[in-house]
């Protein structure tokens, strides 16, 4: 979200923008501040922002008359370019919270699979001398573009899912609508003529 600029900095802006393009050459004077604010549809004290914006960065001097004079191209140029650091350091800056707000997120999923890995790993040791083995699930296995709750794999087998990998992704506990697909691998508990009965029951 790019950052607001108020009206008086978008005039003095303008205004250096008119001077560079030779519209208010070095060494005239420009209108007073009331004929400028009427020029900018603003009231003079925003008018009179702009123009100590200006002056400050000697680009304009302002007699005690308040007669504006035009002092220098290259200080409104350099105003400018000030102007853009400004903006973009502000972009860098917001863009550097909402990655610091992703990886906090990122972070925040991570502590729980951990956590989750951790619990199941509690219950696996549990389980001795069942050990969990993963299985691939082939491109041809009759059980691809099914869900789990289809397939009732603990009914038909006996084993229990506990995970499924698919490339860098694991699904802990995953639901029974779960799809599988081709080159799944999935990670069952049971024993040995268990883990031949998913291997045989997915594999068909």
């Amino acid at each position: 979200m790019a950052k607001s600029v108020a009206s008086y900095q978008s005039i003095a802006l303008d205004i250096a923008k008119r001077i560079i393009n030779d519209e208010f050459p070095v060494g005239t004077k420009i209108s007073g501040r009331t004929l400028l604010a009427s020029q900018y549809s603003v009231s003079p004290e925003t008018i009179r922002k702009a123009i100590g914006i200006l002056k400050n960065a000697n680009v304009v001097n302002v007699s005690q008359g308040k007669e504006i004079t035009i002092l220098s191209s290259q200080q409104a140029y350099n105003l400018i370019e000030h102007h853009k650091e400004i903006i973009s350091a502000y972009s860098l800056k917001q863009e550097l919270e909402m990655l610091l707000e992703q990886k906090e997120e990122t972070d925040r999923q991570f502590r729980k699979i951990v956590t989750e890995i951790m619990r199941y790993s509690d219950r696996l040791k549990n389980l001795d001398p069942y050990n969990p083995v993963e299985i691939r699930i082939s491109p041809n296995a009759t059980v691809v573009g099914k869900s789990l709750e289809a397939l009732d794999l603990w009914h038909n087998t006996g084993a229990t899912l506990v995970a499924i990998r698919r490339e860098t992704e694991i699904m802990i506990s995953p639901s029974p609508a779960t799809i599988l697909e081709s080159d799944d691998r999935i990670v069952v508990v049971g024993s040995t003529a268990m883990l031949q009965n998913v291997f045989d029951f997915i594999n068909r």
